[in-house]
C-alpha cells in the first residue's frame, strides 16, 4: 500500500512504506549508507553517526547498522547526501531508476535498497516487489534445501536398513558360533566335573592315609616318650652311684684330713707359745679394715639426704651438696621450662645459669649444666658462668643421653646429683649411681 502526501508528480519523496523493511534490502541500505559515510564531512554527518566517522566501512556497518538505518530514515538532508554519493558511484542504476525503468538483470535487492535511499517515484513498489521476491527465493531455498535434506534421510535410511540387515546377519552368525561354544564348554564342564569328583575320591584316600601316618606317628612318640622316661630313671640312679661314691671318696680322705689338722693344731699351738715367749704385741689393723666400706650403725650419704626430710624438701639438696666432691648435673631445659617456661629461651638459659653460678659459689660443688641442642636455631654465643660447666647435646644426641654419659663417665663411690624431672632420665641415672632430685627442688633451692 502506497500513501502519498502533497508530493508532487514524479517525486517518491512523499510516499511511506508501510510494512518493515526486509532483511536483504536492508543490509544492502546499511552497506550503501557505509561506503558514502567515507565521503562526508564530520559536519555534514548526523550528530548520532560522527563517533563511527572514524571507522572502517565493514566495521561501521557491524557497530553502527541501526544508528545509520535510522538516521537514514529520519534525517532527510542526511539521506539526500548518501543519495549523491551513490549516484557517483552508481550513475547507471541510478539514472534508470529515475526513469522508471530499473535494469532487468539487476538483483531485486540492489534495486529496491537504491530505490529507498534514491527515493523516486514508486519506491515503495520496488522495496514491497523485492521484499515479495527475496520471500519467494528464501521460500524456493527452503523448499530445495527440504528436498535436499528428505533425498539425504532417504538415502540414510536405505543406508541404515543395509546395515541393519548386515548386522543383523553377522549377529545370527555370531549367535550361532555362540551357541556351538557354549555346547563346547558344557561338554568340558562335565569332563571338569568328573575331575573333581576324582579328586575328591582321590583327597579322602589321602585323608585316610595320613590319619593313618599320624596314629603310627603317635605311637611312636608314646614310645619314645617312654624310652626318655626310662633313661631318665637310669641317669638318676647312675647320678646316685656316683653320689655315694664321691662320699665314699670324702670319707677315705676324712683320715688324712684329721691327720693334716692335729699336726696343724700342734703347730699352732707351738705358734702361740713362741709369741708368748717373745712377747708380741697383739696386732691393731687388720686387713678387713683396710677396706672401704660402710660399718653397721654409721649412715650412707644417701641416708644422711634422706633423714627426717621430704623428698621435695631444698634441705636434701643442701645436704647431698654437702658431700665431699659432689658434683651436680642439671637437665637444663628440663629445669626452666618446669620454673619459667613462658620466658625465650635465651632467657631462660641466662638466668638459669646465673642462678646456678650463684649455688657454686655457696658450695664449692661441681656444677654441670646440660642443653638440648636440638632446640637451638643457630650457634649459641654464651660466656659460662664462673664455676658452671655448660654443655650442650650434639646433633642426632638429646640431652638426656648426654646426662647419662656424665654420670657413666664419673668413677664409682663418687656422690653424683642430677636434677631433672623426667622420669626416663631419673631412672636410668639411679641405675648408673647417680642420685635424681625433681626440677621443682632445685628451683626451690635457687630461689
Amino acid at each position: 500500500m502506497v500513501e502519498t502526501a502533497g508530493g508532487g508528480p514524479g517525486d517518491g519523496t512523499a510516499e511511506v512504506l508501510d510494512r518493515p523493511l526486509p532483511d536483504g534490502v536492508r543490509r544492502r541500505v546499511v552497506q550503501i549508507v557505509s561506503d558514502g559515510f567515507g565521503g562526508l564531512t564530520l559536519a555534514e554527518l548526523p550528530a548520532q553517526l560522527r563517533q563511527y566517522a572514524r571507522f572502517a566501512p565493514n566495521r561501521r556497518a557491524k557497530f553502527a547498522g541501526n544508528a545509520m538505518a535510522a538516521a537514514l530514515e529520519t534525517d532527510a538532508l542526511f539521506r539526500q547526501r548518501i543519495g549523491e554519493r551513490f549516484r557517483e558511484a552508481q550513475p547507471e542504476l541510478s539514472g534508470a531508476l529515475d526513469a522508471g525503468s530499473p535494469p532487468p538483470a539487476a538483483d531485486p535487492l540492489d534495486v529496491a535498497a537504491a530505490a529507498y535511499v534514491l527515493r523516486p517515484a514508486g519506491w515503495v513498489k520496488l522495496v514491497t516487489a523485492a521484499g515479495e521476491e527475496a520471500q519467494r527465493a528464501d521460500a524456493e531455498r527452503a523448499g530445495e534445501e527440504s528436498r535436499a535434506e528428505l533425498e539425504r534421510l532417504r538415502a540414510e535410511l536405505a543406508q541404515a536398513r543395509e546395515h541393519t540387515r548386515t548386522e543383523t546377519e553377522r549377529l545370527r552368525t555370531e549367535l550361532e558360533s555362540a551357541r556351538k561354544e557354549a555346547e563346547s564348554l558344557h561338554r568340558k564342564l562335565r569332563a571338569a566335573l568328573s575331575d573333581v569328583k576324582r579328586g575328591e575320591a582321590a583327597l579322602r584316600k589321602a585323608h585316610g592315609e595320613i590319619d593313618a601316618v599320624r596314629a603310627e606317628a603317635q605311637a611312636q612318640v608314646s614310645a619314645a616318650e617312654s624310652e626318655s622316661r626310662r633313661l631318665k630313671a637310669r641317669l638318676g640312679e647312675a647320678e646316685a652311684a656316683l653320689e655315694a661314691t664321691r662320699r665314699a671318696a670324702r670319707e677315705g680322705r676324712s683320715v688324712e684330713d684329721m691327720r693334716v689338722r692335729l699336726l696343724l693344731d700342734t703347730l699352732l699351738d707351738a705358734t702361740q707359745g713362741l709369741r708368748r715367749e717373745l712377747a708380741l704385741p697383739p696386732v691393731s689393723v687388720r686387713p678387713a679394715e683396710t677396706v672401704d666400706a660402710v660399718e653397721p650403725g654409721r649412715m650412707t650419704p644417701k641416708d644422711i639426704a634422706a633423714r627426717a626430710l621430704s623428698e621435695n624438701d631444698p634441705a636434701i639438696l643442701d645436704q647431698l651438696l654437702a658431700l665431699p666432691q659432689v658434683h651436680l648435673v642439671v637437665d637444663g631445659y628440663n629445669v626452666t621450662k618446669t620454673g619459667y617456661p613462658q620466658m625465650p629461651l635465651e632467657k631462660q638459659r641466662l638466668r638459669l645459669l646465673g642462678q646456678l653460678s650463684a649455688l657454686a659459689a655457696q658450695t664449692g660443688a661441681e656444677v654441670t649444666c646440660v642443653f638440648d641442642g636440638a632446640e637451638l636455631a643457630a650457634p649459641v654465643l654464651l660466656a659460662p658462668p664462673r664455676g658452671v660447666r655448660v654443655l650442650f647435646s650434639k646433633p642426632g644426641v638429646t640431652a638426656d643421653e648426654l646426662i647419662r654419659q656424665l654420670v657413666r663417665a664419673e668413677p664409682p663411690g663418687r656422690p653424683v646429683i642430677v636434677a631433672s624431672t623426667d622420669r626416663e632420665v631419673a631412672d636410668g641415672v639411679a641405675k648408673a649411681g647417680a642420685r635424681p632430685v625433681a626440677s621443682a627442688v632445685l628451683l626451690k633451692r635457687l630461689t
